[in-house]
């Protein structure tokens, strides 16, 4: 592959990419990539039950995320409450804003200044996204957790037991409203919570407050490159669909076969499709990039994906090559990162401690949570955690090439 800067945009470059059409040649296309997906940071390797040695290739658990090295995270602290991410050329606030509603939120960004800039705004999912760091880890006490996001660069701070919050109460909304509704039918908002490593849809409005009470989270603004997390596919006609914006090559269709975690691993590394044949498993970020936040199944009739895409089961979750670093130390790195295509279901006592459990909605298609590595579903009945989520453990691969280089044997 080789990479040309170009001045016709602010941090867009041409990229060559080796694509094969219908009969199967080998051609040479370019195209403007507009935005680079960030590295999750991950640099440990974990088999299904704990830490291993990053394994060679054709070993189990071979084509995970630490194997693979992408755009890593790099930062520039301005001095001046500011920090500009140098991958994706965001700027953003360094500090955490105290909690707000979504409705203050949105309207604080218009008035917001600093540093001398007054075009700050509310972050996409997307965006927030874009600084989640998979070297945190939540293990129940803020002494024994990382934080999801570097703090040398950016201000965080674990939920404030003394006023009756718990330490993973670190969620900060975006400006992605969910075209559906959650829980009870309530409108609901995505939001990043740095603290456990997790996307999820949060309500408007407190839980059983009948939309009298608005849901407070902090708040971070950021500024500059608007067309971050914006999707430019193009069907190329053999399987694939390339992501012209970020530069991804992406596997067109699912197989339409759920597996654990090892196995999704093992199907994208043996993949060969278009003649090509170094597939993988994606990282969490890499996978979330193609996420369509415009869709949903109970609103759309489909998973919140661009129709480009094809997809066996609306209500998909799908796995990525992320170890999700959550739980009991003893237990750590049981569980992998998966985006939920689908409603990220949960079950909910209807009425509260009856223990009559209903499946619904708890998250919104578009969440990002982890499901254990291995293991039967059927262990989990009514789910798991606080909103019961829905444990499925085989879960669907949608496998991607390019913008990452193996670092391993």
């Amino acid at each position: 592959m080789s990479r040309k800067t170009l001045s016709i945009a602010p941090r867009s470059v041409i990229l060559l990419v080796g694509m094969t059409f219908g009969c199967g040649e080998l051609v040479e296309s370019a195209f403007a990539q507009e935005w680079r997906v960030v590295d999750t940071g991950q640099d440990a390797c974990y088999s299904a039950t704990g830490p291993i040695e990053c394994p060679p290739g054709g070993s189990a658990f071979y084509g995970q995320d630490a194997q693979y090295r992408g755009n890593q995270p790099a930062y520039r602290d301005n001095r001046d409450g500011t920090v500009t991410d140098l991958v994706t050329g965001l700027m953003w606030a360094q500090a955490l804003n105290e909690k707000v509603t979504w409705g203050e939120a949105v309207v604080g960004a218009s008035r917001f200044t600093l540093a001398g800039y007054d075009d700050w705004r509310l972050p996409t999912i997307k965006e927030l996204y874009s600084l989640i760091d998979f070297r945190g880890g939540f293990h129940f006490t803020p002494s024994a957790s990382k934080p999801y996001i570097d703090t040398d660069y950016f201000a965080f701070e674990y939920g404030d037991e003394s006023a009756g919050e718990r330490p993973i109460d670190v969620q900060v909304w975006s400006g992605t409203r969910y075209v559906g509704t959650t829980m009870r039918n309530g409108e609901t908002v995505f939001g990043v919570n740095f603290a456990d490593g997790r996307i999820k849809g949060y309500p408007m409005y407190e839980p059983r407050s009948d939309g009298t009470i608005e849901h407070r989270m902090f708040i971070r603004y950021v500024r500059g490159n608007q067309g971050y997390g914006q999707n430019d596919f193009a069907d190329n006609g053999d399987g694939t669909v390339t992501d012209r914006a970020t530069g991804l090559l992406w596997q067109k269709a699912d197989d339409g076969v759920t597996r654990d975690w090892q196995d999704a691993l093992a199907y994208c590394e043996e993949l060969v499709l278009a003649g090509l044949g170094d597939w993988r498993l994606p990282n969490a970020k890499e996978l979330h990039s193609i996420v369509d936040y415009r869709r949903a199944p109970a609103v759309t009739g489909t998973a919140a994906m661009d129709p480009v895409f094809e997809v066996t089961e609306a209500q998909s979750y799908y796995w990525t090559s992320t170890t999700h670093l959550d739980g009991p130390i003893k237990r750590m790195g049981r569980a992998a990162v998966y985006v939920a295509f689908g409603q990220a279901f949960g079950y909910v006592q209807m009425p509260p401690g009856s223990g009559n459990y209903r499946l619904g909605d708890a998250h919104g298609a578009g969440a990002q949570r982890s499901d254990p590595k291995r293991g039967d579903p059927a262990e989990y009945p009514h789910g798991r955690g606080p909103q019961g989520d829905d444990i499925r453990i085989y879960n669907y691969a949608r496998c991607v090439r390019s913008g990452a280089m193996p670092t391993g044997p």
